[in-house]
């Protein structure tokens, strides 16, 4: 399954796509560990935590997407690996919600790459997933990543205190959200008609 959308497009991450993604996150760590989740330490008298190995990362992520709670995808632009984006935390019966986590390579950072890749992705988990929540939790220092959010109209809702273990600290989150409600055209709909930045109700 690809998902796509001119130059930008979502397709699941692969075991061959070790080399391109490992070389695109190595340019870009200094751009990237300001934001990027870290395991904390360990209890006493446990074992040290470890980074997993990208084989070890896809397979995790493969198995959690076959059991039906996870979305990994790579993102490409002209063709080209450019990030990472993962709906994740995808919980069924009553709620149907799922959040979206997301990287680029930061030579591409501003052209529409993200908002593009998200907005893609949300249409898929509302139009053929069967999802009716999205969630975006973003530090809320993270300017670039907000403005991402700001352009496709999701609702802020509030801070969630000490929510995420980034950078070797837990850090608090602004938490952004939508509903299928909300975009009955579309989120990439409303991204390609609507101004950046335009209030949405």
């Amino acid at each position: 399954m690809v998902l796509t959308d001119g130059d930008v497009s979502l397709r699941p991450i692969k075991l061959r796509d070790h080399r391109p993604w490992r070389e695109v996150n190595r340019r870009n760590r200094d751009w990237l560990r300001p934001w990027e989740a870290t395991i904390p330490p360990a209890p006493p008298g446990a074992r040290p935590p470890h980074r997993p190995t990208y084989r070890q990362m896809v397979r995790h992520l493969r198995a959690e997407a076959h059991a039906g709670r996870m979305l990994p995808f790579v993102v490409e632009y002209r063709g080209r690996l450019v990030g990472q984006l993962t709906v994740a935390g995808i919980t069924w019966g009553s709620m149907c919600s799922g959040h979206v986590g997301y990287w680029v390579d930061r030579e591409v950072a501003g052209r529409g790459v993200i908002p593009t890749a998200v907005a893609l992705a949300v249409d898929h988990c509302f139009r053929s997933v069967g999802l009716h929540r999205i969630e975006i939790c973003i530090r809320p220092e993270n300017v670039p990543s907000r403005r991402v959010v700001e352009k496709l109209g999701f609702r802020e809702e509030g801070i969630r205190p000490r929510y995420l273990h980034i950078d070797g600290a837990w850090r608090d989150h602004a938490v952004f959200a939508l509903t299928a409600e909300e975009v009955p055209e579309g989120l990439l709909h409303r991204w390609r008609h609507e101004k950046p930045g335009t209030p949405h109700k």
